[in-house]
């Protein structure tokens, strides 16, 4: 198998970043070096492969690289000859045979990165750092903060770890449940970074969507007991039933709606482009029978298991999609059993998304003029100052209320926002359709 340029790697690169990282940071006890080493493994691929052709199996090359490369550093600094002995054992020639880490070294990565030491801020950059394999620049968009600040805060963040000696552990069972609600809400943002990429390429990531859900099904296993637990696995089930279909080459394309047509995902699809990337196919375009009804039904048991225990945002978001999950078509959903969810997650959650989320299904549920009002409620947010969120859901709106010259007007803010390129391939052709209905 041969590579490409530094788009191969690349994506390499997003696909084994954080799995690499979690199997070697166990086995040397260090985030901080595993991270350098884990670096510096794709800069020897970044050398090697576009000569030499790519391994047949690109992870296990980076993680054996990586794994070198850590123990080689603790050969070098060791003062204690046991550890020197145990590196110069450990190493040998890099080798393309599979690396296959312990079941849950993605679970303690999160644990570690939710440590209560941690600020949430600190918590979720970390995590997005590390588990999802975001570069700093990428972090520092999803915070709508300076680089510099978002470094600073990652750098901080590693060195706490390191001097209060926090371990790479799943805690004791007493230490669960101050622990669960950080860690919940990082599997979910593992989730949603897979099912809608920050920036990159391509607005679908599947390795993070696969990871996330194993490690929801492990949280379940973990804290049998604990309800939101199992509202996140329903919630992420429903939603990845419908990964399948949210991709074609046959040039769909439309505004997703995972509880509104426009929303924290943003309005996105487009043409695919010429080497042959999948389009996004719109919810209200997806061939239902098509989804991953197993999917669906695990989902909804995981639902109606975690109703009966209790409430939270999880059951509130899951309610959601479970109403998009069994809709026989998009003409039939339930847009009133939607807002009234959103008006529920609203307890739980001050999130600016969760109103724009709210306010297109008002316009589904009660007229798109109604919809655009709860919109203007929101949009002064300065949280949702410079995303595209509320450009791109306004111009949705106001397109489907057949108002093509103020739609085209809110398309432009919005491609002045957006980063994600399927996301600007979709809202250049939206305003292209609503500048020709003029």
């Amino acid at each position: 198998m041969t590579t490409g340029p530094a788009t191969g790697i690349d994506a390499v690169y997003r696909a084994e970043f954080g799995r690499a990282l979690a199997t070697v940071a166990r086995m040397v006890g260090d985030i901080a070096l595993a991270e350098d080493a884990v670096q510096e493994a794709f800069a020897d691929a970044l050398r090697t492969w576009p000569e030499r052709g790519a391994p047949a199996n690109p992870g296990a090359w980076i993680t054996t690289a990586a794994r070198h490369r850590a123990l080689d550093r603790v050969r070098r600094e060791s003062s204690r000859a046991a550890k020197e002995q145990d590196a110069v054992a450990a190493h040998a020639p890099i080798e393309e045979a599979e690396v296959s880490p312990v079941p849950d070294d993605q679970l303690r990565m999160i644990f570690t990165c939710c440590h209560p030491a941690l600020s949430p801020q600190s918590q979720v950059a970390l995590t997005l750092r590390l588990v999802c394999g975001l570069r700093t620049a990428e972090i520092a968009r999803a915070f709508l903060q300076p680089e510099h600040t978002v470094a600073q805060r990652l750098s901080r963040a590693k060195a706490k770890i390191r001097q209060a000696g926090i371990p790479l552990r799943v805690p004791p069972a007493h230490l669960l449940p101050e622990r669960m609600p950080g860690v919940l809400a990082c599997v979910y943002l593992v989730f949603s970074e897979g099912y809608f990429a920050t920036s990159g390429p391509s607005a679908v990531r599947d390795e993070l969507c696969d990871e996330a859900i194993r490690l929801g099904r492990l949280l379940c296993g973990l804290m049998p007991d604990e309800p939101e637990a199992r509202a996140l696995l329903a919630l992420m089930l429903l939603q990845d039933s419908r990964r399948g279909q949210r991709r074609s080459v046959a040039g769909k394309s439309g505004a997703e709606a995972e509880g509104a047509a426009v929303g924290a995902e943003g309005e996105h699809g487009g043409e695919r482009d010429r080497q042959g990337e999948s389009d996004l196919i719109p919810l209200e375009d997806q061939d239902r029978s098509a989804w991953n009804h197993a999917a669906i039904r695990a989902g909804l048991a995981c639902l109606e298991s975690a109703v009966a225990d209790g409430g939270g945002p999880y059951l509130a978001q899951a309610r959601i999609a479970a109403a998009h999950a069994t809709a026989p078509s998009w003409a039939e959903t339930d847009w009133h059993a939607i807002v009234q969810s959103y008006d529920e997650l609203l307890r739980y959650s001050a999130s600016p998304a969760v109103r724009v989320n709210r306010a297109v299904a008002v316009g589904f549920s009660r007229g798109f003029a109604a919809g655009l009002a709860a919109l203007g409620e929101v949009a002064d947010d300065p949280r949702l100052a410079g995303t595209h969120l509320v450009p791109a859901t306004r111009a949705d709106l106001l397109r489907r209320a057949g108002r093509p010259r103020e739609a085209a007007e809110s398309y432009r803010a919005a491609l002045d926002l957006a980063v994600n390129e399927q996301v600007r391939r979709f809202l250049a052709r939206r305003l292209a359709e609503v500048e020709a209905a003029e």
